[in-house]
């Protein structure tokens, strides 16, 4: 299903939706075990290079296949989407929900391509996410410099209404990656977005590595959808390394077994985050 409606029910009931960056069957397979263990909905997410990896028949069918093995509604979503092209490519293939990233274009100019997707987009049903600020690669932000790529409250509020999005990813101290420091998030900024933009849904990337107690906060502030990715895939390889190191085993059922248990632990942690955060 499309992702707006699963981010309204998590701003009505207070909590977030857990979106889960998946590679392979494995980490898509381990995401599935996680959801229905505690009987949530979740976001599956694909970027650009897994979609150069799979392919989007591939990854359309397993979603698809995904969500009839799921108790609770799913929704497939594009991350980090970079051209209204491969936005038109993945809603013509399924995808129920896109973002388009124009955060490192001129303020007009994200809004213009964002909202050209949007039109696109909700005239066959689907959600789209746009961002505003700039959610840092940990390579490009350290703590004294981040707040230049802070979303701010009034230009959230212009972007939201000049391009009729269903989510905005804000940037108010995550960053992509693996953290180097101390995750300092700004609340004050974010309670003054939350107000601005109404019911409109807000998006916490760069959600791995975070703290679990600053996650809570983020949620209680008015964040709907939190992004992991990082986190899912380290484990992945660790357990997939330790698997190969372990043995000779060449069964691949037998050595991936633990690195779909590692990235389920995970992802159920953050599901039970984002659904309980009280």
């Amino acid at each position: 299903m499309a992702s707006r409606p699963l981010l309204s029910a998590a701003f009505h009931s207070q909590s977030a939706v857990a979106a889960l960056n998946f590679y392979n069957a494995e980490t898509l397979l381990a995401h599935i075990r996680a959801a229905n263990a505690v009987c949530a909905s979740i976001i599956l997410q694909t970027t650009e290079s897994t979609i150069n990896y799979l392919g989007l028949g591939l990854i359309v069918a397993m979603a698809r296949a995904a969500a009839e093995q799921m108790e609770n509604p799913v929704a497939l979503h594009l991350d980090h989407g970079g051209s209204y092209q491969l936005a038109a490519r993945c809603i013509e293939a399924g995808y129920t929900s896109v973002m388009f990233d124009g955060s490192k274009l001129s303020f007009s100019e994200n809004c213009a391509q964002t909202r050209r997707v949007v039109e696109l987009a909700h005239a066959h049903g689907v959600s789209v996410e746009g961002e505003l600020g700039h959610v840092a690669h940990n390579d490009e932000a350290t703590t004294d410099n981040m707040a230049g790529f802070y979303t701010g409250a009034e230009d959230a509020l212009r972007f939201v209404a000049e391009t009729g999005v269903d989510a905005l990813a804000i940037a108010i101290g995550t960053a992509h990656g693996f953290y180097k420091g101390e995750v300092r998030l700004d609340f004050d900024r974010l309670a003054q977005i939350r107000e601005a933009v109404g019911e409109t849904a807000l998006v916490l990337h760069g959600g791995s590595g975070v703290p679990e107690e600053l996650l809570r906060q983020a949620i209680v502030h008015g964040i709907s959808k939190i992004n992991f990715g990082t986190e899912l895939k380290n484990a992945f390889t660790l357990a997939v390394k330790e698997s190969l190191s372990a043995s000779d085993d060449i069964d691949l059922r037998r050595t991936f077994a633990p690195a779909i248990a590692a990235v389920q632990q995970i992802s159920l942690a953050k599901i039970r985050i984002c659904s309980h955060p009280r």
